[in-house]
């Protein structure tokens, strides 16, 4: 069954552009592809042409994901499932495709009204190799993708039957999580070895996009982060930790917009042949101290 490979970009709606683009540069270690036409900030990580859209909106979240497929009867394949599952979808125009930079794409909703948009043949930019604009060894992608999205879900099993069932997500594990007076039961997808792409959280946020990650090659570069966050006086909305399902050792950030970065390494991989899906209890093995609120 063809299916998604990989998040493959994000585009983010936020109110200050400037502020993104000295942080995303200055902070995260991402590197500017400049502005297009319409305004809209390019980020670079990889040997991608960009990784990251920013527009200019007041609504400081995600304003839509591109899931990667391999080729053009893969993207046959996943229109056909998603259409059968009752979802609209839309052949994404020339102008569009031009825009991402990708040789063709469909858009759709899934259940909790987040735009997606699943494509094929990503411009790709080896003669410009990315360069970060800080003295980091550089971020984990390839097969793996940009790296994950939490994300907001009205209903659990109804999302997990989207993902898994017209995009082709598999299931990796659970954590039974505690949101101040309530529990629920977080869900975490794979679509490659990266541990998980896409985290469900059926809790309402104020945003639908609670963080996404990126994972660095080396943990000095998550140490040599920290302490420049704390220097810059960056709010750091979660102590450096390790968590209890992908083993990441990351801490959190948070951005202009108020959602956060996760910044990790030595993510845990799945391999599907043996991999069994399982429960945690705790986010944490240890660390990941939320900060208190202000």
């Amino acid at each position: 069954m063809s299916a998604v490979s990989s998040l493959g970009y994000l585009g983010l709606g936020v109110k200050d552009l400037g502020a993104w683009e000295r942080f995303a540069a200055e902070i995260v270690g991402l590197q500017s592809a400049g502005a297009a036409g319409d305004g809209t900030l390019r980020l670079r990580m990889d040997e991608y042409a960009y990784r990251f859209s920013l527009h200019q909106d007041n609504a400081d979240d995600l304003a839509y994901a591109g899931w990667e497929v391999a080729d053009a009867g893969a993207l046959r394949e996943v229109a056909e499932r998603l259409r059968g599952a009752g979802v609209a979808v839309e052949n994404g125009s020339n102008d569009l495709a031009a825009a991402r930079g990708v040789a063709e794409l469909i858009t759709f909703a899934d259940p909790n009204g987040v735009r997606c948009e699943a494509f094929y043949g990503p411009s790709v930019e080896f003669e410009r190799p990315f360069h970060s604009p800080r003295a980091i060894s550089g971020f984990v992608t390839g097969e793996q993708g940009l790296g994950h999205i939490v994300i907001a879900v009205k209903d659990l099993n109804e999302s997990l039957r989207f993902y898994c069932d017209a995009l082709g997500f598999r299931i990796s594990d659970f954590i039974e999580m505690k949101f101040g007076p309530m529990r629920a039961t977080m869900a975490f997808l794979h679509c490659n070895p990266r541990h998980h792409t896409i985290a469900l959280v059926p809790v309402p946020p104020p945003r639908r996009l609670h963080h996404f990650m990126i994972q660095t090659r080396s943990i000095d570069d998550v140490g040599a982060t920290l302490y420049l966050v704390q220097d810059r006086g960056i709010e750091i909305a979660a102590t450096l930790g390790r968590h209890t399902n992908d083993h990441m050792l990351s801490f959190y950030m948070r951005t202009p917009s108020g959602f956060e970065i996760e910044y990790g390494w030595g993510g845990r991989e799945v391999d599907d042949r043996v991999w069994h899906v399982q429960k945690h209890h705790a986010p944490s093995i240890w660390g990941h101290r939320r900060a208190m609120p202000r």
